[in-house]
């Protein structure tokens, strides 16, 4: 197969894709189903579990463990990414993080508080898989395209990711509600229909659908695996290897990736937009993605659903709406930056973040929630899409795109280890998520204080910059 040129449909498609084919992953294990399976395997009256030793608040665990995961990533990403770019061959690493990931979701279908150590592990392979996996996917951004197409090629991966992802999870999310359409057994025993009383036999009926509701959960982990790996196939087909080829991996280069993030840092000195534009980048994104890791765990503890039905149902319904509105808000984002700028358009989905901190500290009901999942939906499409574009668009001009992406990844992980086990302390201690998710204004502060100090750019056809 002859390689696709630069800026291509073809190609900007296939990389797309990649959204398509992994977001499922956030959609169905980190922000749906697997917390709300998670919350099942605790009693109403008793949310702890010990692991590693201690005695932990279930969420603060699954938190920590986050953070955690996120810690690894940091550090290994940049030696990974400059292996790839030494090599030439980022794919295979993507390859790699994908397939990783894949199988930590099916191994999440055997997740229990018995064996909780092996349980977290497939945990947290599936999260190492699907951010690991995404510094080589981001770093493919300007290679693929060109300036001009990169805020709209950003927006419609994500719009892809959002679409895809909600198709799965509306399957998924039938199989739970309605286990017996799927095949999934409900029956009763027959001296129970034949003797019981009606609110016996209901409740045994009730009994014996929450079993295969719970297996449903635990199946649709699987389909998130397979569905990942099956569909990420496209993207592999048509994405250039990288750079360079030819070289092989030896002692000396293993740790090259390091060195490469060095040398980004102290060309950071010589680029002042770009050094302020991650600074900004690094205190906000660590507030939105703690909101996005949380916020399902949050709702299930905080808000009163009135019934562990209802609040399914509720959770479920919150999910699909953060979905369906977060591709509006990336369409909403990709032309107000357009118009306004990527910055100023920043600084006004932060001060959205910020309103939505205060407003979760104090909602109680389920109506609530909702509306606080519409303003979500609509701010966290377009504030990872434009991020994303407004970094690539304030890189110098480098085929070493690899080594910048990975100093991009890791200031955005290293940053959400820092909201997490902020998140986590403040839980673990108030034994309240309101106060730690109340704290997380303070970030969008900073963010937006930081933004105000990168200069804005507006990008001409030509690919060249002028700056205000």
């Amino acid at each position: 197969m002859n390689q696709l040129k630069k800026g291509s449909k073809k190609l900007l498609n296939a990389w797309a894709f990649y959204d398509w084919a992994n977001s499922v992953y956030t959609l169905t294990i980190t922000s749906s189903v697997f917390p709300i399976f998670y919350s099942a395997l605790f009693l109403s009256e008793i949310k702890t579990v010990q692991a590693f030793g201690l005695e932990f608040k279930s969420t603060a665990l699954i938190t920590y463990v986050t953070a955690f995961t996120f810690l690894v990533v940091a550090f290994m990403s940049p030696i990974l990414s400059g292996i790839a770019d030494y090599i030439g061959n980022k794919k295979k690493f993507m390859q790699f993080f994908c397939y990783l990931g894949s199988v930590g979701c099916i191994g999440l279908y055997y997740f229990t508080l018995d064996s909780i150590h092996i349980s977290i592990l497939f945990y947290f392979m599936g999260l190492i898989g699907y951010w690991g996996s995404l510094v080589f996917y981001n770093s493919y951004l300007p290679d693929i395209a060109f300036k001009e197409q990169q805020d709209s090629i950003s927006a419609k991966g994500f719009s892809m990711g959002y679409v895809g992802s909600v198709i799965l999870l509306i399957l998924n999310l039938a199989m739970v509600m309605k286990p017996d359409w799927f095949g999934f057994d409900i029956s009763i025993a027959e001296s129970i229909r034949e003797t019981g009383t009606e609110s016996e036999i209901n409740l045994a009926i009730k009994k014996a659908t929450d079993i295969a509701s719970f297996e449903a959960m635990k199946i649709s982990f699987i389909t998130v695996g397979v569905w990942w790996a099956v569909f990420s196939q496209y993207s592999f087909y048509y994405l250039p290897k990288g750079a360079k080829s030819g070289h092989k991996v030896t002692k000396a280069v293993v740790f090259n990736g390091l060195k490469e993030l060095k040398l980004v840092w102290s060309q950071l000195r010589l680029n002042l937009r770009l050094k302020r534009y991650l600074q900004a980048f690094f205190v906000f994104s660590m507030a939105v993605q703690t909101i996005m890791l949380v916020a399902v765990y949050f709702g299930e503890e905080e808000i009163d659903w009135g019934g562990d039905g209802a609040k399914t149902t509720g959770l479920i319904v919150s999910i699909l709406v953060i979905q369906l509105v977060a591709v509006l808000g990336a369409f909403l984002t990709s032309r107000a930056s357009a118009k306004f700028g990527n910055i100023k358009t920043l600084i006004a989905i932060n001060l959205m973040w910020m309103g939505l901190c205060f407003y979760a500290y104090f909602m109680k009901n389920p109506m609530q929630f909702y509306i606080a999942a519409g303003f979500v939906g609509l701010v966290m499409g377009g504030v990872q899409s434009l991020a994303r574009s407004t970094y690539s668009k304030f890189l110098p001009e480098t085929e070493d795109t690899t080594s910048y992406f990975s100093f991009y990844d890791v200031a955005e992980k290293i940053g959400i280890v820092f909201g997490m086990v902020i998140f986590a302390t403040i839980d673990q201690i108030t034994g309240s998520m309101r106060n730690a998710i109340l704290f997380l204004f303070v970030f969008f502060l900073a963010g937006i204080i930081l933004l105000f100090r990168v200069s804005e750019i507006k990008l001409e056809l030509n690919d060249e910059e002028i700056t205000d």
